[in-house]
């Protein structure tokens, strides 16, 4: 007999016993008699010597816990650990005069007992900064490739409306042309008012000191007119319309009201993405227009109370010095804006799955993306009209 920890005879009962392990062997069969109490507190010495047992010429090892006066996870799991190890070495490994409470304790820790995937090694700061930003390259790669498509899809779907008029859903572009132009005038006439107020009051602040405060008024509206005008309708309406795209068709997906359409033949890009491309693309022209004369009645009204330009001079100097070209570099960048707000929003609402966690993940998204895409393709164009001087 071969004893890995012997304290002597046994305590009465075991029910002060320490933990201790003996093995024996007779034939092929090895038998592992464990008993005493196998708590985390006293398991140090039982858990190394069965780490350290190599059974020799073994078939079969039987674990007697017929002994065991009272155990614990942590000693179920050494028992468990060494069967398992055991059957993984091909030897037939079983327990034997197991008490019901420990049965049931065992087999827990089994059923527990599942592989866990390894985090791999951290690299570098360096590394990790890198991999970030290749990872999303990758993703903005992937994303750009698949609104391309998407936009292919929206005008297919306009040539074969386009060729059928009739297939138009009129009641809903009408509908959203609305939500987003006729409910949204009044907060961009506001803003685009305040801008203006803003634009003029630091204009004139800096170009006092030079004696030159006169030219606030071509700085007010070349700036409202070419850039800001426009390019504040277009946020606004990435915040408040594109979001509702997104969040709209998003819930529709969730409740499987485009499944129940796909079921009954309809286009979901003729019923649901056209009607709202078409009406921001309509609608955001008007409200350009709306935030320029905002933005100069604001820019007007200060330069009135802080220079005393009254509006008469107001008007001859924005006639004389200000080109209508102005007007037009800023409201030729409105159908294109529009279309990537449209776009983007109906393409995430249609990425929306899961759970409605999702929903406000991929709204939250799609606004981030229609203003990004804004100001990039406002630089585009203030870099084309400058080339071509116009």
């Amino acid at each position: 007999m071969t004893q890995a920890q012997d304290r002597g005879p046994p305590f009465p009962q075991g029910l002060t016993e320490p933990a201790v392990i003996q093995f024996s062997q007779t034939g092929s069969i090895c038998t592992a008699s464990a008993r005493g109490q196998w708590t985390i507190s006293g398991l140090a010495e039982p858990d190394m010597a069965l780490r350290h047992w190599q059974p020799e010429k073994t078939q079969k090892v039987v674990f007697d816990l017929g002994t065991l006066a009272r155990q614990d996870t942590a000693g179920a799991w050494i028992l468990h650990r060494a069967r398992r190890d055991l059957r993984s070495k091909g030897i037939d490994a079983e327990y034997t005069n197991v008490q019901s409470e420990h049965a049931a304790l065992l087999a827990r820790v089994g059923m527990n007992d599942q592989p866990a995937a390894i985090e791999p090694p951290r690299s570098g700061t360096l590394l990790m900064a890198l991999s970030e930003i290749g990872r999303g390259v990758s993703e903005a790669f992937m994303e750009g490739r698949a609104l391309l498509g998407f936009l292919g899809l929206t005008m297919a779907t306009l040539g074969r409306t386009i060729a059928n008029p009739s297939s138009m859903r009129w009641t809903p572009l009408i509908y959203h042309m609305e939500a987003i132009g006729l409910n949204a005038a009044p907060i961009v006439a506001l803003i685009s008012f305040l801008i203006g107020v803003v634009l003029a009051y630091q204009g004139a602040t800096q170009l006092r000191q030079f004696g030159t405060e006169i030219f606030t008024v071509e700085l007010v509206a070349i700036s409202v007119l070419r850039e800001i005008g426009i390019l504040l309708t277009a946020i606004m309406v990435a915040g408040r319309s594109g979001s509702a795209f997104t969040a709209q068709i998003g819930s529709m997906k969730l409740n499987e009201e485009i499944d129940a359409m796909r079921t009954l033949a309809l286009d979901p890009v003729e019923m649901l993405v056209l009607p709202r491309v078409l009406a921001v693309i309509l609608v955001l022209p008007m409200l350009g227009f709306i935030s320029d004369m905002m933005g100069l009645f604001g820019g007007g009204v200060m330069c009135w109370l802080v220079l005393d330009i009254n509006p008469a001079l107001f008007l001859q100097r924005l006639h004389e010095w200000v080109p209508l070209a102005h007007f037009w570099v800023g409201l030729i960048k409105a159908p294109f804006f529009a279309l990537m707000i449209g776009l983007i929003g109906c393409y995430e609402g249609l990425q929306v799955e899961g759970s409605a966690e999702s929903v406000g993940r991929l709204t939250t998204k799609s606004v981030v993306e229609a203003i990004f895409m804004v100001l990039v393709l406002d630089g585009v164009f203030s870099i084309f009209f400058a080339v071509i001087k116009f």
